[in-house]
């Protein structure tokens, strides 16, 4: 992987996104270049909706173009939901498709999740889908988690889909190939390379194993894995 200082900024990342707002609107498919994403958003969404199901309010981190939020609302219709995103086209059209599919409160946050400011207490649920990757430091991941609990009311959940790293560099290596041979077979080499240029640009994922320790720092009592294939993995926390 690159090295922090070059990494692209988050201006880089947002503009990337402003036009790529079509391909993150498929709420059947999800996103195709993460191994398993429709199978990991239902789980995420079920477990959600099975350990939060008097839920009020959601937060909806990296919200892209809502699919994760039309997913909870079919489980939990009436949802409050917050969504926040760094490019003001994705939340456009998130706006868009949730406002149709609740009669709760749509609100929109153009924001870093790193900048965000929130009420203490004031979300039953917190999603991030292949966002909290875009994080850079350790203190960075340390500092959302402990944000994401100060913003959860007692029993509320918070649900994790993301591209990991593995702290076994054979392992590493093992799995990011075969992550390779999955693009190669969806799109062709070229798709895959420039799949893997974003990603050395763009990302800075961690491993599962460390994640799970900061949510347990940040104060949740119990954490989960709900499946892992390859360089992608959903779990969750609970505050208690």
């Amino acid at each position: 992987m690159a090295c922090e200082k070059e990494k692209a900024s988050v201006d880089e990342i947002r503009r990337r996104f402003d036009a790529d707002v079509a391909r993150f609107s498929n709420l059947e498919t999800g996103q195709t270049s993460t191994v398993d994403a429709a199978l990991a958003m239902r789980l995420a969404c079920d477990a959600a909706a099975r350990t939060t199901p008097r839920a009020t309010a959601l937060l909806d981190i990296g919200c892209g173009a809502g699919n994760y939020s039309l997913s909870l609302l079919q489980r939990l219709p009436a949802l409050d939901v917050t969504l926040l995103d760094l490019s003001a086209a994705m939340l456009d059209r998130a706006r868009e498709r949730v406002s149709s599919a609740t009669s709760g409160q749509v609100t929109t946050l153009q924001a870093d999740i790193r900048e965000a400011e929130f009420s203490s207490a004031s979300f039953d649920l917190i999603v991030a889908s292949a966002s909290l990757h875009h994080l850079r430091a350790d203190t960075e991941y340390q500092a959302v988690f402990q944000k994401c609990f100060a913003a959860l009311r007692p029993g509320g959940s918070f649900w994790i889909v993301d591209l990991v790293t593995h702290e076994i560099p054979a392992v590493q290596n093992l799995l990011w190939e075969r992550y390779g041979e999955y693009l190669s077979a969806l799109k062709g080499d070229q798709s895959r390379d420039e799949i893997f240029a974003y990603i050395e640009r763009e990302d800075t994922p961690r491993p599962v194993s460390s994640q799970l320790a900061w949510l347990r720092a940040a104060g949740f009592s119990a954490v989960d894995v709900l499946h892992k294939n390859t360089c992608f993995a959903t779990f969750g926390a609970v505050k208690i």
